[in-house]
């Protein structure tokens, strides 16, 4: 399994790179391990144990690493959370899934300590001062860990990834040491990842495509990985110019900065081995800029939370504009219709179902949920909708459910919508995402005002700001005297998104 692989790879490569932040000290595979380990001995001491739920909310940094690959490393649940999660949604994520521990930077200690304070006395909090600094200096020499087994049961929980839904509050995706292994190895096989490598990595590390598929490709490998704390276009150009890096892993938006920082100049890239794109469609312009502009074809991949990666354009083949590949090895995907889970046709539009040893286990206390996410034969319900052609390559269609995509993060209309709801200048709101060059989809508000009240764009984009991370509040309000809707009285928003959006 993946813990298991890494551990080889530091006994057998102790004194290579393994990690480095921009500016920052390097650490080789031998001191990640015993930072590893010592931080394990840490989460002992607190008294955590084999599927005790251990949440980190830190900005991207080395102690965040240590403690995700520590938490595993004893057999408890590792849960990232986004640092731009604000109290109302932290104190959700730690309530729901019982977090033993939270482990924060200290800079927010003012903001958290209130939401602790109402949580069950059993739930504690670390702080971790100037993350970004940090090494393991802050914990005491243990060796306990050293030499304990790691674990071994593929069937057992690893992590735990929030994922939001259309209907309901975000579900827990728990996911297992045998679906991260499967995936890891799957994309090892098929991107070709090599001990040579060097990934830069500019991705945020609290979900799947920066912490499974980035750095936990980089490590499976026995590769380096050089991480930057933030995305800087002019900074990232400059470094994948500078021909240190073999493999590189963004989102559209990131791609979109890049293609822009280069302007008119010509900057040969060919010497990446491998440059991907995905957590959104890639735009067809971008997609050819980048062979203009920097001699590169980007391959796009797909992926979701409850799976890490299904599908991929190929290594060595035609990337085909457009398409999302064809399935990973060990993975199965079909089209259905998603009323019946009927097999369809090549060229026939329907849900993508994916199978395989990556999928997750099941969603934390949602019972209902989980069984509704499986057809009876056991295929997962994405969701999407896309299409299989003839040789193989499938192309998504849209989603099914009103998922919105602004800058490789996922919103749910309804979360915003219960926010909007909260402002007393509000009657009825619908979200839905419309076409942004640079973010992919922009959230637009729709809103029907309260009689007589005045809606100020700005006051109520602020608002959002204040309940939810900033990506989810609405960029843009659009006033409505009404929304089309179906016979039940249902909200059709793909009509009110052709009306409002083009």
């Amino acid at each position: 399994m993946f813990l298991d692989t890494l551990a080889e790879r530091c006994r057998n490569q102790p004194d290579k790179l393994a990690l480095q932040f921009i500016g920052g000290p390097p650490v080789s595979y031998g001191e990640l391990a015993a930072a590893v380990d010592r931080s394990a001995d840490y989460l002992l001491s607190l008294g955590i144990e084999p599927g005790d739920r251990v949440a980190a909310q830190l900005p991207k940094c080395l102690p965040f690493i240590y403690f995700h690959l520590a938490a595993m490393r004893i057999g408890a649940v590792f849960l990232p959370l986004n640092p731009a999660y604000p109290p109302s949604e932290l104190r959700y994520f730690l309530s729901d899934s019982g977090a033993r521990l939270l482990i924060a930077d200290a800079a927010d200690q003012m903001r958290l300590d209130p939401i602790m304070d109402e949580l069950p006395e059993h739930q504690k909090t670390v702080y971790i001062h100037k993350p970004q600094e940090s090494g393991v200096n802050w914990l005491e020499d243990r060796s306990s860990i050293r030499g304990r087994p790691l674990p071994r049961d593929p069937h057992q929980t690893a992590m735990m990834l929030y994922t939001s839904g259309t209907t309901s509050r975000p579900k827990g995706a728990l996911i297992t040491h045998g679906n991260l292994s499967a995936n890891i190895a799957s994309l090892h096989e098929a991107w070709g990842w090599r001990a040579e490598d060097a990934l830069l990595h500019v991705l945020p590390i609290f979900h799947v495509h920066g912490l499974v598929v980035a750095l936990h490709g980089a490590l499976h490998a026995g590769a380096t990985a050089i991480l930057c704390p933030a995305f800087d276009a002019a900074q990232i150009l400059d470094l994948l110019r500078s021909r240190r890096f073999s493999v590189f892993m963004a989102v559209p938006t990131m791609h979109r900065r890049l293609y822009q920082q280069a302007g008119d100049h010509r900057i040969d890239l060919s010497h990446m081995r491998l440059m991907t794109s995905g957590s959104d469609r890639l735009p067809d312009d971008l997609f050819f800029g980048y062979q203009r502009t920097f001699n590169m074809t980007l391959l796009e991949r797909y992926g979701m939370t409850e799976t890490g990666m299904n599908l991929s354009n190929p290594l060595h083949g035609e990337r085909r504009v457009g398409s999302v590949g064809m399935p990973l090895p060990g993975v199965s995907a079909r089209i259905v219709d998603p009323e019946t889970d009927a097999a369809l046709p090549d060229g026939a539009v329907g849900e993508v179902q994916i199978k395989g040893a990556h999928v997750f286990k099941r969603y934390w206390r949602q019972p209902e949920k989980t069984a509704e996410a499986f057809s009876a034969d056991g295929w997962l319900r994405t969701g999407d909708m896309g299409l299989r052609e003839p040789d193989g390559y499938f192309t998504l269609k849209g989603r099914a459910k009103d998922l919105i995509i602004t800058g490789g993060l996922n919103v749910y209309p309804p979360e915003v919508e219960l926010a909007l709801m909260e402002h007393p200048a509000v009657a009825a709101c619908a979200v839905i995402g419309c076409p942004d060059e640079e973010w992919g989809e922009q959230v637009t508000a729709v809103i029907i005002p309260q009689a007589g009240a005045t809606v100020d764009e700005a006051a109520i984009c602020a608002f959002c700001r204040e309940q939810l991370a900033a990506y989810k509040a609405p960029r843009r309000v659009i006033l409505a005297d009404d929304f089309p809707r179906n016979a039940l009285g249902k909200v059709q928003k793909a009509k009110l998104r052709e009306a409002l959006c083009g």
